[in-house]
């Protein structure tokens, strides 16, 4: 359609704004302000060639918002620029919005009707939008009568900062983006601020993702400043116009501080991509640094757009690409974690299975993004050379390795973009001679600690060796968002500079998202309680699937009695907790603590406990406190932090009110968890490896492995109070350890397991470690998780509700096969199970490479490159289908054995049984119902009228009858509780354990049982003493002997 003709003597008055101007090409042509309508009309009339007829396309989304603006102003402009002259021509072409316009069959249809509006060579073309139509619009302009002039008008924050600079025009085609196009400038680029104020969120941030790109690979001042002002970035694009008047902005002095912030922000980008263009117009080197992030970010794009924005797959990119830097040695961990996280500031996924994208696309959409796939689309990349792939390598932050493109192998693409990791065997000539150093990255229990003290203290503390991974950054976001703290980086990101706000904390306005971040979920719950809000006010904590499961009860109604108000969200004992503020903070005084499944929950009450309202005496009860190094750890830091401790008994704590002050420079030493696993590798490989930071000195508990676990299995071990050195005997000799107890190290037992697994020697090969009843309870419940995994290498295990028993093999008995090793998401087992594929006959594939991410990210890259294991990307299959495929393919089982469930009264063995009954396809026998049908009267009418042995004879009698006759297999059989008291009982169920079946020990938590009892007065009172918890140690070593399984049954756990 064209605007009216008519000229106007009565012409309202020109807004015209004062502008930034930038030059690109040697000429000024990049023009950025607030309301430009006027000056963009003027602009082109008084300074660009004049046209018989000017072509305005946009899309039909913003034709309602500014079309009519747009062809008011054309007659304005006009008449005061030639008054008295007939206007030209103004043509308006709407397209429908969406990448599916930015087709060949779209730019000919926009060709055809310019032709049938008799357009000639003198027409000028403006595309009115974001990254779509100015791409489209371009391409048009390039080839229409062989080239016609053209302004860019982008409208989004995307199109500002990347497509709308640099004269890239293209259209996509079924092979890929932008492969059809031209590259053919813009006579100006306008950039209206003011169109910004309608800007979605999810706009904004795939925006974001252009400028902290262009930052990320050129000016690592502007970096830092995205980096730190990620929330009032993120104000002044999305707010800071809409409370403004009509015309804010339009002058320098009318500008607010919000409008300064989002010119400052978006000048800078295009400064930068304007110097490239101009000097490598046509991308032969240098302007190939722009594409950072793109060569994987494109092609991530062409399988999930368009429900997928081309921001939030170029921001995964450059993670990737930043990943493939590290792998290469160029970058460091922090570099990529300070990407990461100001990726993720902006609201952008950084993983292919981010759960914005999951979200976005679903599960059987995401996954088709298969490592294959991507390489396939990656060598259609418009920067290769010939088969060649090439990535923008960082060096560091702002500044990469070469002035252009760098050739990367397919090999090492893949393995980076992989969801899994296939770790082969290293050859036993490579590593016997072998010696390195390796430093792991800082302690995640101390880089926490560090961050919450230093954060409540009083001062500037500057952190070093700071820990870079998914749980700092967790604590980090919480810290900040709770805004009474402050932090900024030097040193290219290796320091952290911490001002601490004293203990004064707000409501941060949003959940408190923590990921299966447990050191940061326990000691947060405590540390939101001090926050000074008005009652009523509250704070939600929640975290992943995972952390929904993770117990965190203890904690809770310790801080109840205290007199904080915290609800569960959903199930009782877990996050998501609410927490409701009273305006008067912590209460402390007097706090009782059930200490025996986390050390957590004690160090999180010790932080905080310097500004409760009153001086906290907390005494630990419930049994043995677990991981007692931990809590020394958490004393001996806040004394570093100027709080004192005072330890009144073995079990009880005294903390005066006061306030941290915070130390000049506060360095973390390297995880002790994490270094036993260059150790490891050292022991089962017959190599040397010395960890330089970790030694008998270390706060860690961990620090002691290598002398209470690796010299006993035959290495030799060199330790000082600073570092570790251990060499491994002859590859195959690793002794078994036989009884040890990890009750100060529970972290490291998983290393310790795989250790096991390959040492058959001495102590009959059996390892039985102890002391670990935690880990049930951690990222997965390890113990079951290590039982599981080891099975699929033929190592045999045992589960105990404290620990677990493995027996080791020779190397040469290990499975031949490659295991694929299910990590549950738990770094840990991770890391661990990669050690033993160092040394197995197939290695194995460790299905999660991306959840050591927690604490070591860096770890497939040390194991590569420092310790030499060969590594591969592994694309791993679905677990589930395969094995339902395998089942489908076997022959019809036979019946098998009947498992037998024994334990105490109350733990649960109905309830529990006829659940597992049911999953498992079995029948269900209580043997308590069973006899009471048989006899014809109920057990308290047996015992009361013939007493206690005519029962137990009655009870021997169908033990025997249920096991070898009439529910011999296919049946899940539960036992009465002091089935184990019969000698003939006890002889039955060890015969029927000889034969391979199955008896499973229910463990109980004595607590919950007596208090259950208690309430239930419909069993008949115990034989001997009224007493449960001396019933229970009689009969504790009767069912050790009489099965061969063991089931932890706490709902404290739960």
């Amino acid at each position: 359609m064209a605007a009216s003709t008519s000229n106007t003597d009565t012409a309202r008055p020109l807004k015209l704004a004062e502008v930034e101007r930038i030059e690109i090409l040697g000429t000024e042509s990049i023009v950025c302000g607030f309301h430009l309508v006027d000056y963009i009309w003027t602009d082109i009339f008084t300074t660009l060639a004049p046209a018989s007829t000017y072509v305005l396309i946009t899309d039909t989304n913003l034709a309602k918002i500014y079309l009519q603006k747009y062809q008011e102003a054309f007659q304005v402009a006009w008449a005061h620029s030639r008054p008295g002259k007939a206007a030209p021509r103004l043509l308006v072409h709407v397209l429908p919005p969406g990448e599916t316009s930015k087709s060949r069959a779209t730019k000919s249809a926009i060709e055809d009707w310019m032709l049938g509006e008799k357009c000639t060579r003198d027409t000028m073309v403006l595309a009115l939008g974001g990254g779509v139509v100015g791409d489209l619009v371009g391409y048009v302009a390039a080839t229409f009568m062989r080239g016609v002039p053209f302004v860019q008008i982008p409208t989004s924050l995307l199109a500002m900062v990347d497509s709308s600079i640099g004269g890239k025009t293209a259209v996509d085609t079924p092979a890929g983006k932008n492969l059809i196009g031209a590259f053919w400038q813009p006579k100006r680029i306008f950039m209206d601020m003011a169109v910004l104020s309608t800007l979605p969120a999810r706009e904004f941030s795939n925006g974001m993702a252009e400028v902290v790109k262009t930052a990320a690979i050129w000016t690592p001042e502007e970096f830092d400043v995205l980096e730190a002002s990620a929330d009032e970035v993120r104000a002044a694009v999305l707010e800071g116009q809409r409370a403004q008047a009509d015309d804010a902005g339009l002058t320098v002095a009318s500008r607010s501080a919000a409008q300064k912030m989002l010119l400052r922000v978006i000048a800078a980008s295009a400064r930068v991509k304007a110097y490239v263009v101009t000097h490598d117009e046509r991308e032969s080197g240098m302007r190939g640094l722009l594409n950072f992030g793109h060569t994987i970010g494109h092609a991530i794009e062409a399988i999930l757009s368009p429900q997928v924005l081309h921001g939030e797959c170029v921001a995964i990119g450059c993670v990737l690409e930043a990943e493939v830097a590290r792998r290469m040695g160029h970058l460091g961990e922090v570099g990529v974690a300070r990407l990461a996280r100001c990726m993720r500031a902006y609201g952008l996924p950084t993983a292919i299975d981010d759960p914005i994208v999951r979200g976005l696309v679903g599960d059987r959409r995401l996954a088709e993004v298969r490592p294959q796939r991507l390489m396939d689309v990656m060598g259609l990349d418009k920067k290769n050379v010939g088969a060649q792939k090439r990535i923008v390598v960082l060096k560091r932050l702002g500044q990469t390795l070469e002035m252009k493109p760098t050739n990367v192998a397919d090999a090492l693409i893949e393995e980076v973009i992989s969801a899994g990791v296939l770790v082969q065997p290293v050859p036993a000539d490579g590593a016997q001679l072998r010696s390195v150093v390796v430093v792991p990255p800082g302690s995640k229990s101390i880089s926490n600690r560090a961050l919450q003290l230093a954060a409540l203290g009083v001062g500037e503390c500057r952190i070093k060796n700071l820990l870079h991974s998914d749980d700092t950054q967790v604590m980090l976001a919480a810290l900040q968002a709770m805004g009474g703290c402050s932090f900024s980086w030097e040193d290219d990101g290796d320091t952290l500079v911490v001002v601490g706000g004293g203990g004064r904390l707000r409501t941060p306005g949003h959940e408190l998202f923590l990921g299966n971040a447990g050191t940061a979920a326990r000691f947060l719950t405590t540390t939101v309680n001090l926050i000074d809000a008005a009652a009523g006010e509250a704070t939600v904590l929640t975290g992943n699937a995972r952390m929904k499961q993770r117990p965190t009860g203890p904690l809770v109604d310790a801080l109840r009695a205290n007199g904080c108000s915290i609800e569960y969200c959903e199930r009782e004992g877990s996050l998501p907790l609410r927490v409701t503020h009273a305006g008067k903070g912590f209460p402390g005084g007097r706090i009782q603590l059930a200490a025996s499944v986390s050390s957590q929950y004690v160090s999180s009450i010790l932080l905080c406990a310097p500004y409760a309202q009153e001086p906290v005496h907390l005494e630990l009860v419930g049994g043995k406190v677990i991981s007692q190094p931990y809590i020394d750890m958490t004393v001996a830091m806040m004394a570093q932090f100027g709080c004192r401790v005072q330890r009144l008994a073995e079990n009880e704590y005294l903390i005066p009110r006061g306030a941290y002050t915070n130390p000049a420079e506060y360095v973390v030493e390297s995880d002790a968890s994490s270094a036993t696993y260059p150790l490891a590798f050292a022991a089962i490989t017959g190599s040397e490896c010395t960890v330089p930071n970790i030694g008998s000195a270390s706060l860690q508990g961990d620090a002691r492995f290598a002398v209470d676990v690796l010299w006993p299995m035959g290495c030799t071990v060199e330790q000082t109070t600073t570092s570790t050195t251990v060499r491994g005997p002859p590859r195959g000799t690793l002794r078994a350890l036989g009884d040890i107890d990890m009750e100060p190290m529970t972290d490291a037992f998983l290393t310790a397991a795989v250790l096991a697994a390959v040492a058959p020697t001495s102590n009959d090969g059996v390892t039985r470690i102890r002391g670990i009843a935690n880990q049930h309870v951690k990222e997965c419940d390890r113990i079951e998780a290590m039982c599981d995994q080891l099975a699929k290498f033929g190592v045999r295990t045992e589960n105990h509700a404290d620990g677990i028993d493995v027996y080791g093999r020779s190397l040469g008995e290990l499975a031949a096969t490659t295991p694929s090793v299910h990590c549950y998401d738990d770094h840990r087992v991770a890391m661990s199970f990669s050690i033993l594929a160092c040394a197995a006959p197939g290695g194995a594939e460790i299905r999660e490479r991306r959840c050591v991410g927690k604490t070591w990210p860096q770890w497939w890259d040390v194991l590569a490159r420092d310790l030499g294991a060969p590594i591969a990307g592994a694309d791993p299959k679905d677990e589930k289908k395969e094995k339902e495929t395998a089942d489908e393919a076997k022959p019809a089982a036979t019946a098998q054995k009947s498992i037998v469930v024994i334990g105490m009264r109350g733990v649960g063995k109905t309830s529990l049984g006829r659940v597992a009954a049911h999953a498992l396809g079995l029948k269900f026998v209580d043997l308590d119902e069973h006899l009471e049908a048989d006899v014809g009267k109920s057990i308290p009418e047996i015992v009361n009228g013939s007493g206690w042995a005519a029962f137990r004879q009655h009870e021997s009698r169908l033990l025997a009858q249920v096991l070898t006759q009439t529910h011999a297999t296919g049946t899940l059989v539960v036992c009465g509780g002091g089935v184990v008291e019969e000698e003939a009982n006890r002889s039955v169920l060890k015969r029927y354990m000889a034969s391979g079946a199955p008896v499973v020990c229910l463990m109980p938590n004595m607590q919950h049982v007596a208090a259950y009892l208690n309430r239930d007065k419909t069993r008949p009172a115990y034989a001997i003493t009224s007493d449960i918890n001396d019933v229970y140690a009689r009969r504790l070593p009767l069912y050790a002997e009489c099965c061969n399984y063991e089931y932890l049954v706490d709902k404290a756990l739960l």
